[in-house]
């Protein structure tokens, strides 16, 4: 390929490039003012960017005014594309859904093309008389020459086919985009759904065929449903993705506070803390402790009534079917030995049982909510917790917790954003509590009418 120096401003940048890596640009700036610019861009012979969008831009914030350029000659907008495509491969810097959406481009792009090499084929039979050289490979032979397997390949193609394209937006710019595994699992949810939708789709394509309009709506009607339902699953199984994550990043948190404690070194706000019965403490203007019995009116007072989620973990005694009017969903935890009696003896009305590390969690709610449908792998209450706030509440949401046992819902709503109402009949409990919260935070908690502690 000839190597041009050509004016900056006269490279044309196509509107699907790939968002730009600021800290890559600010490494290829020192690169480029110690050493100059080592690797051409690449364009064609209208100036169409091809690749080496970071050095360009690195060029251009330097104040440079051309840039070195291997220029390739390709004849229309198809080629120009391919050729970015199997660069940016090439360059191993794509996240697995970008790598899956990509191969999912290329796929089209060569039957567009009609460039799909075959065994046997040479520059001269491909596309008529055109001479393409040398003839473009198929995904699966381009995978293995930059190293990719035949079931990554595969599993790439079921991504980008069968992740619904409004899931694919809300995919991106989260850090399940970087995590090929949780990708396959919101692919393979609402698989009934997709496939119905295809066949209606079909049939619809069909019914325009014979020009059967009343069947072609009809059918329409139907893909669109189905379509919605795959939808609606593969949210559920991406904020499933997300609550999964938020879980672990809790466990790693909780034992990071632990390691801490057991180093010796100093936190703050260490030591007791005055509590009595009847206290009510304000944390930061954010979440409230009340220490007493939660399901006095003392306590349901203070509640706001548009709660997300309650959360109440294990306690020897119940008197808080009341939780199921004061929250959306009340989510509660027991042992395997006796959820079931809970479930039968509560009033409020089951949704679905899940299992979550070594405990048992039955959803209550007055709505209709759909059961998670991937297996949920989750340890540590900290991590319960976390998934719980992740699936059923959003920032800034109020939570529930009747129950102060250590801390848990407290610290996780702190760290999670949620404001957290939450109490405990035995002062000691509702004291660590707040120490914990304190120690977390580095501020100090007020009772309510008193001066700060």
């Amino acid at each position: 390929m000839p190597i041009k120096s050509v004016p900056i401003d006269q490279i044309k940048i196509g509107h699907n490039r790939r968002p730009i890596n600021g800290d890559k640009v600010e490494e290829l700036k020192e690169s480029v003012q110690a050493n100059g610019l080592l690797n051409p861009i690449t364009v064609d012979r209208k100036l169409n960017l091809i690749a080496g969008l970071h050095r360009l831009t690195a060029c251009q914030l330097l104040g440079l005014e051309k840039i070195e350029c291997n220029v390739v000659d390709y004849e229309d907008a198809d080629q120009v594309r391919l050729a970015e495509i199997d660069e940016n491969f090439i360059r191993n810097e794509l996240k697995p859904l970008e790598r899956a959406e990509m191969l999912l481009e290329r796929q089209k792009i060569l039957d567009r093309l009609g460039l799909m090499a075959k065994a046997g084929d040479n520059q001269h039979t491909l596309k008529g008389s055109e001479i393409i050289s040398p003839p473009s490979k198929t995904n699966l032979e381009f995978a293995k020459e930059i190293g990719y397997s035949e079931r990554s390949l595969q599993h790439d193609k079921q991504i980008a086919k069968d992740i619904h394209q409004e899931v694919k937006q809300k995919i991106k710019n989260t850090p399940i985009a970087d995590i090929k595994t949780e990708l396959l699992k919101i692919a393979r949810a609402g698989s009934k759904e997709r496939s119905l939708a295809e066949q209606a789709e079909q049939a619809l394509e069909l019914a325009q065929t014979k020009t059967d309009k009343q069947e072609a709506q009809q059918q329409a009607k139907i893909a669109a449903q189905w379509r919605l339902r795959q939808q609606e699953l593969q949210l559920q199984a991406l904020k499933i993705a997300m609550a999964k994550r938020e879980a672990k990043l809790a466990v790693k948190k909780a034992q990071s506070e632990v390691e801490q404690h057991q180093s010796g070194k100093p936190t703050l706000a260490q030591g007791k803390l005055l509590v009595s019965i009847g206290d009510e403490w304000m944390l930061n203007q954010q979440h409230l402790v009340y220490c007493g019995d939660t399901d006095s009116k003392q306590f349901t007072n203070l509640l706001p009534g548009n709660a997300a989620l309650a959360i109440a973990t294990l306690s020897p005694s119940w008197n808080h079917d009341y939780l199921v009017d004061e929250a959306r969903v009340v989510a509660v935890l027991r042992s395997e030995d006796n959820i079931y009696n809970f479930c039968s003896c509560t009033q409020m009305p089951f949704q679905y049982e899940l299992v979550l590390g070594n405990l048992y969690v039955g959803i209550f709610s007055r709505q209709s909510i759909s059961k998670p449908q991937i297996p949920i792998h989750i340890e540590g209450v900290e991590g319960i917790i976390a998934y719980l706030l992740s699936m059923y509440t959003n920032q800034n949401n109020f939570v529930i917790a009747p129950f102060m046992g250590h801390g848990e819902i407290l610290i996780t709503c702190e760290k999670m954003g949620r404001t957290c109402f939450i109490g405990g009949e035995n002062p000691e409990l509702v004291s660590r509590g707040i120490i914990r919260w304190q120690e977390w935070t580095g501020k100090q908690a007020k009772k309510t009418g008193a001066s700060e502690v």
